[in-house]
């Protein structure tokens, strides 16, 4: 087993009430439905989102280029403050870090993100790199559970998973699609780190501050691959949102936690914590259903969407710190963190507190 001892949430600087955001995404969409535009912003479950730039500075950024310039820029400045913020609260210095691994499908970069931030947060030379691209919302939970598995072959290493998502930063404004409506209400842009550690790296100087990380299993549905996604386009990446994304849920994925938790002599009733992906209120809901799941499974998911809206991989992420600080379970219990994403897939990862 690994052991995640550490996870640091951070969001882009600007916030904004979702009336505003609204008002912006309608004078940004002309042709846009503007009936179609207030019901899906106020059918989001979204209260604030973070944008890493001021609302009226989006009109700026002539193409791909420039917005892709920008991701590079805010990537390593958020990236380098989770991954502080998270070997601080681990009280580990960078010079123990064995492997970094990135997620990210909101922007590209070569030398990739990780690359870029060797020298500033003062990594050893002969760290692992492991960037991975177009996972997305699904990243968070996949990011680690291959983080597990290589301290699973490496149990005396330290390793950091870094989630960047700036969604913003991909917004359409000559899309009027109703997809391009349902991203432009839920999604915003934050990051996050987590610190892991295998079974036998040396003892930190405080108690273990989160989970054991015990097993995880991928999923992915055939012939969904236009589920969920991304067309790259010249001005861009184009959301493709298929809105039969909770019947997919609806029909697949209580067989698979079963599985999963059968396998590992558990089953849904000894699941104490559900460390689930804000994906949306319909998704949500279909989730909660189909697993079904007790009343209060899945409020500190909620109220991650309410307060800072969907933000892509980072998000589980950011449920798990929150989980940790406003609902700690208690030691020895069991915990289910899960994802879905592009593909159509799921990524589920076994917890113990």
């Amino acid at each position: 087993m690994s052991r995640i001892v550490a996870v640091q949430k951070v969001l882009a600087p600007h916030r904004y009430r979702q009336r505003d955001i609204t008002d912006q995404v309608r004078s940004s969409l002309p042709g846009a439905d503007r009936s179609l535009l207030d019901r899906v912003h106020g059918a989001a479950g979204v209260r604030f989102r973070h944008t890493v730039l001021p609302l009226d500075a989006y009109a700026d950024l002539d193409g791909f280029g420039a917005a892709n310039d920008a991701f590079i820029g805010a990537a390593e400045r958020m990236g380098a403050e989770a991954v502080r913020g998270a070997l601080a609260s681990a009280g580990l210095a960078s010079g123990v870090v064995d492997l970094i691994a990135v997620v990210s499908t909101t922007g590209l970069a070569a030398p990739s993100v990780d690359a870029r931030l060797m020298g500033p947060l003062g990594l050893r030379p002969d760290v692992k790199r492991l960037p991975l691209f177009g996972l997305g919302c699904a990243a968070g939970a996949a990011g680690l559970a291959r983080v597990h598995d290589y301290l699973r072959g490496w149990p005396t290493h330290t390793a950091v998973l870094l989630s960047v998502e700036l969604c913003s930063l991909t917004f359409q404004r000559s899309d009027p699609s109703p997809a391009n409506l349902v991203g432009s209400a839920l999604f915003s842009d934050g990051a996050a780190a987590v610190v892991a550690r295998g079974s036998r790296a040396p003892d930190g100087p405080g108690p273990p501050l989160g989970p054991e990380v015990v097993a995880s299993r991928s999923r992915f549905y055939p012939a969904t691959e236009r589920a969920m996604g991304w067309d790259v386009t010249d001005s861009g990446f184009r959301i493709v949102l298929d809105p039969g994304i909770p019947g997919i849920v609806r029909a697949h994925l209580a067989d698979d936690v079963d599985s999963f938790l059968s396998g590992h002599g558990l089953a849904r009733h000894d699941i104490g914590t559900w460390v689930c992906h804000p994906g949306g209120p319909k998704v949500l809901d279909a989730i909660a259903d189909t697993l079904n799941l007790s009343s209060g499974a899945l409020d500190v998911t909620w109220h991650s969407l309410a307060e800072v809206g969907n933000l892509s991989s980072a998000s589980v992420l950011h449920v798990l710190q929150d989980t940790q600080r406003r609902r700690r379970p208690p030691p020895g219990t069991w915990g289910l963190l899960l994802a879905l994403g592009p593909g159509f897939c799921a990524e589920l990862v076994l917890l113990r507190w």
